[in-house]
């Protein structure tokens, strides 16, 4: 594994951790400017914004297709890297929505 790979691995886990985070406290506070309930809001929002800071994580574009796609050719490596990414992504938004969990006293499901 070369030393970019674990750079990578580690920016994805906390754009997908500031993905969750600033989107569901920014949008919160739109909630609270109309009106809404800026707690719920944030549980609400934080359980939409999942697979989206996955996806932002990873890069949102076909680079991940393309590294399966290389992979199914023989290049395993390229798909356990990929494999490695998503998971540090999913490790990301777990960690967000957990610390939310515990700030709003909410359970986010």
């Amino acid at each position: 594994m070369e030393e970019r790979f674990f750079a990578t691995f580690i920016h994805c886990y906390f754009i997908a951790f500031g993905v969750i985070i600033g989107g569901a406290i920014i949008g919160s506070i739109g909630s609270f400017m109309t009106g809404d309930a800026p707690v719920t809001s944030i549980t609400r929002l934080a359980k939409s914004l999942r697979i989206w800071a996955i996806v932002a994580a990873i890069g949102g574009t076909f680079d991940a297709i393309a590294n399966f796609e290389r992979g199914l050719d023989g290049s395993t490596i390229d798909v356990f890297k990929q494999v490695l990414l998503i998971v540090a992504a999913m490790g990301g938004v777990k960690s967000a929505i957990l610390l939310l969990s515990w700030a709003v006293q909410q359970e986010i499901e």
